[in-house]
């Protein structure tokens, strides 16, 4: 199994692993990054058991969740060895056989028991946390165990697992977020596939279905980067048509109001504060709305922000790749043409679609924006800037780089395919947006303009308009 990426996780699952203690250990982010492939590839040939979860949207509806699951358990206790026993009726009873394979396959070295997709097993009344309770505290404890769980439904490994105020309050040794790949990932691993892409098409990939693993499996060498979304979208039998619905599905315990604040979020490039995603949702301004924004928030769906203009109210922003062109061309596509996207790619609704989407590529990798900055290790905060206000022109700057050394970089994200031109209008404009910027900065910082583009900048009389000019090659940087 070849393993792009992910070295420094690795590494530290290892390093658990040689320690002569108990492991209670968390993996956990978004559906589809890899986690699963992590564990498989770093403990191949190690573990002692290992089950994965059924997803609630497989279960069969004549049968109660909580016996389908303890079923499916204890077909995974047999495959690993238990001897034959009558099924279990409670996740208590079910440990308990867990503890009785244990100790009899035993034999002096480390055991690792790995339970994928966690939270699904948490069926309603099942009072299966309180059993992983038991079998944590009672049992693997005191032993030399590994205990691996992993969910991509984050928010239940958060509220029951890392910030258990119950039994498993401070038990968990190790947590692990797995996150997208960046674009330089994404380059490793299209080169395993032989996969023949520039960097330029790399990042209209990642646009299409973000940094993740599972989705860029799917490319093929024989497609062009478009032919590829096609083929991924809206080819009759597509793989990733009905990916949204299970995204939220298999993720989310109250998916519907995920879904609904994504799909508000869509429209509105720089964000929405909390009171305008709870008008324009229905979803009411209290806990609820609360749970869904964090849930979001700890999966990387969004991310939250203070804008310049207004430091009173926070911004939620929609920075998912994947979702946000699934809901532009995909959800509502109506069209039988199989070629949907890639006839598509002159028009105007492409064109400003890519403008956007490579803002969010650049909101993806403001590690690599900084690095190319030279700021890596600077405190920094990063918003997006809109001015409007009646009877005056208004100003708006992709991405703010607020920084602790009373620098701001006024960053100009353009997604071209050859050099950027700036002429005397795009100078212009400049000039205006800085004096709206500086009313809202402090008069002891300054004010860089910065270019985030593909391949760089004309060499005309007004480049240097921007102190700094970063490029594919810096976004694509380790």
């Amino acid at each position: 199994m070849l393993l792009i990426g992910r070295q420094k996780e690795k590494e530290e699952l290892l390093e658990l692993y040689n320690r002569d203690s108990a492991e209670l250990v968390a993996v956990y982010g978004r559906r589809r990054v890899g986690k699963t492939y992590l564990i498989n590839h770093t403990f191949e040939d190690y573990f002692t058991f290992k089950h994965a979860g059924l997803s609630p949207m497989e279960l069969e509806n004549n049968k109660s969740a909580l016996t389908q699951q303890l079923e499916h358990f204890y077909n995974s206790l047999k495959l690993y060895g238990m001897k034959e026993n009558k099924k279990p009726k409670t996740w208590l009873s079910a440990f308990y056989m867990l503890e009785r394979l244990l100790l009899d396959k035993y034999t002096g070295k480390k055991q690792v028991v790995f339970i994928d997709e966690l939270p699904w097993l948490d069926t309603p009344k099942s009072k299966f946390v309180s059993a992983f309770e038991g079998f944590w505290n009672t049992f693997a404890n005191a032993r030399n165990i590994m205990v691996i769980i992993c969910g991509s439904a984050n928010s239940w490994i958060f509220n029951e697992v890392l910030n258990n105020y119950g039994g498993l309050y401070g038990r968990v040794t190790k947590e692990i977020k797995l996150v997208p790949f960046t674009l330089a990932e994404c380059e490793e691993f299209v080169k395993s596939r032989d996969i023949k892409m520039s960097r330029y098409e790399i990042v209209k990939a990642y646009m299409a279905v973000g940094g993740v693993p599972y989705y860029f499996n799917y490319f093929s060498s024989r497609l062009t980067t478009y032919e590829n979304i096609d083929a991924l979208f809206f080819k009759k039998s597509a793989p990733l048509k009905m990916e949204f619905d299970r995204l939220f599905n298999s993720s989310f315990k109250k998916a519907d109001d995920a879904e609904k604040i994504v799909t508000v979020l869509a429209e509105k490039n720089i964000g929405l504060t909390r009171k305008q995603i709870a008008e324009k949702t229905g979803i009411k301004d209290g806990e609820m709305l609360t749970k869904a924004l964090n849930a979001l928030l700890i999966s990387d769906y969004i991310i939250k922000y203070i804008p310049l203009t207004n430091n009173k109210e926070k911004y939620y922003k929609l920075v998912d790749p994947f979702c946000i062109f699934f809901l532009k061309f995909v959800k509502n596509a109506t069209s039988l043409n199989e070629e949907l996207f890639a006839n598509k790619v002159s028009s105007q609704s492409v064109i400003s679609y890519n403008g956007i989407a490579f803002e969010n590529v650049c909101f993806n990798h403001i590690s690599q924006i900084k690095d190319a900055l030279r700021i890596g290790g600077l405190e920094t905060k990063e918003s997006t800037f809109l001015y409007k206000k009646e009877g005056e022109e208004g100003a708006q700057i992709d991405l703010i780089i607020d920084r602790k050394d009373n620098i701001v970089n006024a960053c100009e994200i353009k997604f071209y395919s050859d050099l950027y031109a700036n002429d005397k209008d795009k100078h212009l404009d400049i000039v205006r947006k800085n004096k709206v910027l500086s009313q809202f900065i402090k008069k002891r910082q300054i004010i860089r303009n910065t270019l985030i583009t593909t391949y760089g900048i004309v060499n005309n009389e007004y480049k240097n308009d921007y102190t700094n000019v970063i490029t594919l090659d810096d976004l694509f940087a380790k």
